[in-house]
């Protein structure tokens, strides 16, 4: 529901900087046409609203134009379910939510310390903390790399995006000083996430930190093919706390040099972000709860 009313929000925004701009949601689905009117639809008409008609709708988004806004919000609730089993609550949640205004600056600061706080949150709810890397970790880690505008920042295994986000703060801070700037840092912040939850959140995240497209993909980075990672796949910059002592997938490490096939995730992640970095490569290592790296 989060996720629904930053984007309705973030329309509405391009839509008075664009007057061409039409979303790729139905008019249906749209957060402002059936959420807005805080007396609007509830109780049960509500609650077969959202799981018979809201989620299927966005999970089965048009994307045959290629449009990567659709494919991303198509992506973001394949997998999602209702488990609110009651439309009266539904509808004092969708209530609360239509008090704040992602456009506004305020409101958009407040949130996103309330949203750093969920985050922390899942730290202990995830496998080994690979949802969420502590924040002094993610900061330091970036202040030593210093990412600068132009350069290409991935993380492979983002989470919920806690790298993404210090990246784009880092490169904010000392190089965004435009429209044509912002929209470089948009093209070269990217992301790989396999788990449905994390991956909404970071895209939900991105988007809080003024990433209008973020260019973030649901997929197992250790599943491509590695020798098909040429040269404009290539990036500057890796920031990134893969999850270890996990096991891959099976037959997953076939993709990789016969010298260095192993099921643990970490050596393989490893291996796979050498090939994806462009020239010398500079390893820092930084001890945290999910891992070093």
């Amino acid at each position: 529901m989060i996720t629904l009313k930053i984007i309705d929000d973030k329309e509405a925004e391009m839509e008075l900087i664009s007057d061409d701009y039409v979303s790729v949601i139905p008019s249906e689905l749209q957060w402002r046409n059936w959420a807005a009117d805080s007396e609007g639809m509830t109780g049960d008409a509500l609650k077969d609203f959202v799981d018979n008609k809201l989620f299927p709708g966005l999970q089965n988004l048009d994307v045959s134009t290629g449009n990567k806004r659709a494919v991303l919000i198509r992506d973001i609730f394949a997998g999602t379910n209702n488990y609110m089993k009651n439309g009266t609550i539904i509808r004092q949640v969708v209530n609360k939510l239509n008090e704040i205004d992602f456009n506004a600056s305020e409101d958009r600061h407040m949130f996103g310390d309330i949203y750093e706080g969920l985050l922390r949150d899942l730290q202990s709810a995830g496998n080994y903390g690979e949802f969420y890397t502590p924040r002094a970790v993610t900061e330091i880690m970036t202040e030593i790399i210093n990412p600068r505008l132009g350069e290409k920042v991935l993380d492979p295994a983002c989470g919920t995006g806690g790298f993404l986000t210090s990246a784009i703060e880092n490169i904010r801070k000392q190089d965004v000083h435009s429209v044509e700037d912002l929209k470089v840092l948009e093209e070269t912040i990217r992301g790989q996430e396999l788990k449905p939850l994390p991956f909404m959140l970071c895209v939900t995240n991105l988007i809080l930190h003024d990433i209008e497209v973020p260019n973030v993909m649901n997929m197992d980075s250790l599943n491509r093919e590695y020798t098909s990672i040429g040269a404009k796949d290539r990036v500057d910059v890796i920031l990134a706390n893969p999850p270890f002592g996990a096991s891959v997938s099976d037959g997953v490490e076939t993709n990789y040099p016969a010298a260095f096939r192993t099921t643990e995730s970490a050596d393989l992640f490893l291996l796979l972000m050498i090939r994806y970095l462009r020239g010398g490569i500079i390893v820092q290592k930084v001890n945290s709860p999910g891992g070093s790296l």
